[in-house]
């Protein structure tokens, strides 16, 4: 029997339904959640990005601010911005696109980012504080995921959840949410060995390395939920990181590309948003 598809667009626009009212409440106390970004350059995926944020953020009434910089700026020039949003009290949110330009030390940069405005859960403070189950915002795309899951009825309480990737971004933050929801958690990636003989252990396979289809049906067990965070660009459009068409065939559950995952993302970023405006 074919898998249920997940519907990321969907669960998103419920998040959205509620964040809503959030901002409302907000605004009727006097306070506009506020969201300011920073662009460096002229990656193409990266203006997309926000693009959608943008737009995001104006159908939701979220205030935003979008500083679109040339790819030849300064850190010190970055820095400089950065601290001036920190200083804005109508700014609650931060958030530096990602990748940046060669030249300017990311780390330096992210950690600039007030932590208490770090709405893409980046700042070392955030991170640790994650790692060691305290307060603290958390990346947008593990975020979104654990709500979909939770959205999807699905408990994560003793099973095998096995993610593929080791990011920073993704991969390691899911594995200590997963792990917080009391999971068994494994973290393989592209260099582990005989991937397929762990991958086939998970009830839940968390995918996230950027390699198209890379995961194929033999490497799924039947009845596993699969969620794909991988967005690849191909001659035919856009694919995951899973070969969806096979592994539907297995699969119990499973999120689609595009579609899946990808709208949870930018919903997760405007709860952050609004959960820093009401902590304000």
């Amino acid at each position: 029997m074919a898998a249920t598809v997940i519907d990321g667009k969907l669960i998103a626009q419920r998040v959205k339904d509620e964040i809503q009212k959030r901002v409302d409440n907000l605004k009727a106390k006097g306070i506009t959640p506020g969201l300011g970004v920073i662009l460096v350059g002229e990656d193409p995926a990266s203006q997309a990005y926000v693009g959608m944020k943008e737009k995001t953020c104006k159908k939701l009434g979220i205030h935003s601010e979008v500083y679109r910089l040339p790819g030849n700026t300064s850190e010190k020039e970055v820095l400089e911005l950065i601290e001036r949003l920190n200083n804005d009290d109508n700014i609650h949110g931060i958030l530096v696109q990602l990748p940046l330009p060669k030249h300017i030390d990311e780390w330096k940069v992210l950690d600039r980012i007030n932590p208490q405005k770090d709405v893409d859960g980046f700042h070392s403070i955030n991170v640790g504080n994650l790692s060691i189950g305290r307060d603290a915002f958390v990346p947008c795309t593990p975020l979104g995921v654990i709500v979909m899951l939770e959205h999807c009825n699905i408990d994560l309480t003793g099973k095998h959840v096995v993610v593929v990737g080791r990011s920073n971004i993704v991969g390691k933050p899911m594995a200590q949410l997963a792990l917080q929801r009391h999971a068994t958690v494994t973290i393989a990636h592209s260099r582990t060995k005989d991937l397929g003989a762990i991958t086939r252990q998970a009830d839940v396979l968390i995918v996230a390395v950027g390699r198209p289809k890379m995961i194929t049906k033999d490497m799924v067990k039947e009845g596993a939920i699969v969620i794909d965070v991988g967005i690849n660009r191909v001659e035919s459009g856009l694919v995951g990181d899973v070969d969806f068409d096979s592994v539907k065939e297995v699969a119990a559950q499973i999120t689609p590309v595009p579609g899946g995952v990808g709208p949870m993302t930018i919903a997760m970023l405007m709860h952050n948003t609004v959960l820093s405006a009401e902590r304000r």
